[in-house]
């Protein structure tokens, strides 16, 4: 597939602030800023930036515990969101999300969820209310190969292929369900292979490469809209980082981490740009600055920002009667 020159800087400025955002949020939870755990998107940028860059403005996705990398992929801002980890009233669920459960419906992104599977259900049955209401809309479900085996994936895909709802599947497989391999949980090789126990499409790709997750995201996308139904597309990438941050990954080959660690996406884009002169060193490098300019100025938001009022704890649980 050919992508023209604007394409390809979207793409690498869409993994870079991923890149970006995770560390310094990582720095920011190890200084005691951020409360509670963090789950790293390291490595897996390609994915998100990959899925979205082919989905139109006004379509949905759901995420998962690791989802920064999901929201900021859809256009969520920088400043917001490391507030929101942060736990500031100026975050995007005014601190109540957290890391685990940040969401933005304006910016179509229905939310990031703590329970395994936990999206699987909400991308499709929002699949089904933008069919009932017959627009065009398509939802992108991001969720780990470990989630493959909740009882929620099997009943919430066999329910889109029967109904022939537009919804994408996006399995982002990283090899382990946080301290367990998927080869000891799942007996399949090409996990694409259980999109036929459904009827429905499924292709593997490398997770790694940006431009072959576009491709497959592209048309299992202009598929959903078409009104044919869903699709899988499993994304192979195993993480360069343990299942939240500080675990010692003692249960890993230490030869798997550092093959995963020398297929970094980011670099390996990079590398393909200057290589194939999409884009100079130079211009890569004010793309850098620009997403280092965010950061700084999305720590400096979040450290001044206040923390929400005691009184408002029980605010925004339950609908409002008008």
């Amino acid at each position: 597939m050919t992508l023209d020159k604007n394409k390809h800087a979207d793409f690498y400025k869409s993994m870079l602030r991923i890149r970006r955002f995770e560390e310094t949020a990582i720095e920011a939870f190890s200084a005691g800023k951020i409360p509670g755990f963090i789950h790293s998107y390291i490595g897996e940028e390609a994915i998100a930036s990959g899925v979205c860059g082919a989905l139109e403005p006004g379509d949905l996705i759901t995420g998962t515990h690791r989802g920064h990398g999901h929201c900021l992929a859809k256009g969520m801002r920088m400043d917001r969101m490391m507030a929101e980890l942060y736990g500031k009233a100026t975050g995007y669920n005014k601190g109540k999300g957290g890391s685990m459960h940040i969401s933005d419906f304006s910016c179509g992104v229905l939310g990031c969820n703590g329970i395994v599977a936990g999206g699987i259900g909400l991308a499709t049955g929002a699949a089904w209310g933008n069919q009932l209401q017959g627009n065009s809309r398509v939802v992108a479900c991001f969720f780990g190969d470990g989630a493959m085996n909740r009882g929620s994936f099997h009943e919430a895909v066999n329910m889109a292929s029967i109904w022939s709802l537009p919804v994408v599947y996006v399995v982002e497989a990283n090899g382990w369900g946080i301290s367990f391999s998927t080869r000891n949980a799942i007996n399949l090789v090409d996990l694409s292979e259980r999109a036929k126990a459904y009827g429905i499409p499924g292709v593997s790709v490398d997770g790694y490469d940006v431009m072959a997750v576009y491709e497959a995201a592209k048309a299992a996308i202009e598929r959903a809209r078409r009104g044919e139904g869903p699709s899988m597309v499993v994304c192979n990438a195993p993480r360069m980082r343990g299942h939240e941050e500080g675990d010692p990954q003692t249960y890993r080959p230490k030869d798997d981490i550092d093959k995963a660690k020398k297929n970094d996406p980011i670099k390996r884009y990079s590398e393909f740009l200057v290589a194939q002169s999409i884009l100079s060193k130079d211009e890569l490098k004010a793309i850098k600055q620009q997403v280092e300019e965010e950061v700084a100025q999305a720590i400096k938001f979040a450290d001044e920002s206040p923390y929400p009022n005691p009184e408002e704890a029980l605010q925004d649980l339950f609908v409002e009667e008008k």
